[in-house]
């Protein structure tokens, strides 16, 4: 099986720590425990980013567990990487995925 290189845009960077934050300020250690799951969940993407489904035009979402966020991504075939675009919230509206992934 062909793996992919994971990369994070430095805006989802940003979009994770500022759940992170958001979550720890609401409840001691959950944070992390966000942090970790959505990390987690990035690195799995190495190995089979094709079993989640095209949401927007070539852009990809996958669901954080027991948190209600979607990790937003794009497979580049050409240089073999997935690459992260954006964490949000499932309560928001979908135009803003579709503003935030945009340029894809």
């Amino acid at each position: 099986m062909k793996k992919y290189r994971v990369k994070i845009d430095p805006e989802a960077l940003t979009d994770i720590r500022e759940i992170t934050y958001w979550y720890n300020e609401a409840q001691t250690g959950l944070g992390k425990k966000f942090q970790n799951t959505v990390i987690k969940q990035i690195n799995s993407l190495s190995k089979d980013p094709h079993s989640c489904a095209v949401r927007y035009k070539k852009i990809r979402c996958m669901i954080v567990r027991k948190f209600p966020f979607m990790v937003h991504f794009y497979i580049n075939i050409e240089n073999n990487t997935v690459e992260i675009l954006a964490v949000i919230s499932t309560y928001r509206n979908p135009r803003i995925w579709e503003e935030k992934t945009s340029r894809h």
